[in-house]
């Protein structure tokens, strides 16, 4: 019934994820959110962040991304992380996560999602056909409307955990 919004991987955050590996294992585009993906929600790009970027790309990656948010936020972040954005992308039609793999050179095969959202960003990646990895909300202040999704999160990962044996 949810599996429409399991994440293809649930990690505790971005900073974990191993993409050295995932460079080895042939992917070559990175799409991600910003809000509480990469920072707290409206925080400006940190030393992490920029330097999260820099290892990317000089492991090869490239990167877009990818937020609902609008140009005066992505644009400011992104002048610290210079990577591709799209802002007010309308996750989770997939129109721009197609623009943004148009953008990177890159297709379904080998581009990976990063957000922490199931409704918006997984939810979105799956539709386009992209894999996606989920990580846990940086922080848990959030605007309201985010709030009332994230009690709906609750239940999804609940059966998907069960699904996926984790306790």
């Amino acid at each position: 019934m949810f599996r429409c919004f399991f994440p293809d991987e649930y990690v505790d955050s971005t900073y974990v994820i191993d993409f050295e590996k995932l460079y080895q294992e042939g992917y070559r585009g990175l799409i991600f959110d910003i809000d509480n993906t990469l920072v707290p929600h409206g925080a400006p790009a940190d030393t992490r962040a920029i330097a999260l970027f820099r290892r990317l790309k000089k492991l090869g990656f490239g990167c877009c991304l990818l937020s609902n948010n609008q140009k005066k936020r992505v644009a400011s972040f992104n002048d610290a992380v210079q990577v591709n954005y799209i802002e007010n992308a309308h996750k989770p039609s997939v129109r721009n996560y197609n623009r943004a793999m148009e953008i990177l050179g890159t297709n379904t095969e080998n581009t990976i999602f990063i957000g922490d959202q199931l409704f918006t960003d997984v939810y979105g990646a799956k539709r386009a056909g992209i894999r996606n990895i989920l990580v846990k909300p940086i922080d848990p202040k959030e605007e309201i409307q985010i709030v009332l999704k994230r009690y709906l999160e609750k239940i999804v990962l609940y059966f998907y955990e069960k699904e996926e044996g984790i306790s």
